[in-house]
């Protein structure tokens, strides 16, 4: 089958002609219809992550059809989307419902084998495998498996938002686009902060407030912006991009008694989180990894319902040529905004 693969961190990437998947006894293969380019797919091949095992295929954020499930014959021909974190269902966390923290994790394009391929292998199918009603088309459903699920999950459960409250997102990249899809379906008020006109364009047609960010500028900086347009503070803030000073920003942005949701890796560090303010104004300060399989029934509903349109969100579908070279410039600032999908059959 074709797919995209790197044999080292930071190497080039490379179409190539790689071995089928295999098919694990209990676990399924699925078909690739669209998949995701990801900011986890940079940190990934830069070696942040000390799980990717080389050489690598990566891509973990995908939709696609079932092709063999010999333990689920009923679900060969269906459509699915398979959460990042692919749980073993059999941990005191899953066990738990918890499966986006399983101890057994696997996840596609770090661990194992990824998405940017014609075809990928799920083990543990049937805590892995979610059906997707017909409404949820493919450049939807393509968004579930990591940026509209992570960030779901992230305000509802993690943060638990309420309708009217001020939420803060930090990086309008694909998680942060999402996220402020979802406060401002949930009724909140919502402010974006980047560096990006093009990322802050599409955030302010979603409904969140700009503000735009310059190179160099630091957490306290950053707060007393949006401090200077809510004075008492936010009631959540979600770093969605990944930096220290974006964490900061956000812990120092909050009103006392105030959330902070961390979702974007923290590649560098947490060294500058201000743990006085911490603290002294009782903040709470949350991580937040994905979102298991037996949890997506309300987004699905809410996707189907039309309350939210990660479809919209899609600015381009590339083939696996053109994301080869499109994944090392991710992290530039100047960097395509929205999200961009891969159909890998091209």
């Amino acid at each position: 089958m074709r797919a995209l693969q790197y044999d080292r961190f930071g190497g080039p990437l490379a179409v190539i002609e790689a071995p089928e998947p295999i098919l694990e006894a209990g676990g399924a293969i699925v078909e690739v219809t669209r998949t995701g380019l990801c900011r986890s797919d940079w940190h990934g091949w830069q070696g942040h992550d000390s799980d990717t095992v080389l050489p690598c295929i990566p891509g973990h954020e995908f939709t696609g059809v079932v092709r063999a499930a010999p333990d689920l014959p009923g679900l060969v021909g269906a459509r699915v989307v398979v959460p990042f974190v692919m749980a073993c269902g059999r941990c005191r966390d899953c066990g738990a419902g918890a499966g986006q923290v399983c101890r057994a994790q696997r996840q596609p394009g770090f661990t194992d084998p990824g998405s940017f391929a014609e075809r990928v292998a799920v083990p543990n199918a049937a805590v892995n495998l979610v059906p997707l009603p017909d409404s949820v088309r493919d450049d939807a459903a393509a968004a579930l498996g990591c940026r509209m699920a992570t960030s779901w999950r992230a305000l509802t459960a993690v943060a638990g938002l309420q309708a009217g409250e001020r939420v803060l997102v930090l990086g309008a990249g694909g998680v942060g686009l999402a996220a402020i899809q979802i406060a401002r379906a949930m009724g909140a008020e919502v402010t974006a902060a980047d560096i990006s006109a093009e990322a802050l364009r599409i955030a302010e047609s979603l409904g969140a407030e700009p503000i735009q960010l310059t190179d160099g500028m630091g957490g306290e900086e950053i707060a007393g912006v949006v401090r200077g347009r809510h004075t008492d503070g936010v009631d959540i803030s979600l770093d969605a991009l990944g930096s220290p000073e974006l964490a900061a920003a956000g812990i120092l942005a909050l009103r006392r008694r105030g959330r902070h949701v961390q979702v974007g890796l923290l590649a560098d560090g947490w060294a500058s989180l201000p743990a006085g303010r911490i603290i002294a104004h009782e903040l709470a300060v949350l991580g937040s990894h994905g979102m298991a399989a037996g949890d997506y029934p309300p987004l699905l509903a809410a996707v189907a319902a039309g309350r939210l349109d990660p479809a919209g969100l899609v600015t381009e579908i590339l083939t696996l040529a053109q994301a080869a070279e499109a994944l090392p410039h991710m992290a530039q600032p100047d960097a395509p905004r929205g999200v961009r999908l891969i159909d890998p059959r091209l």
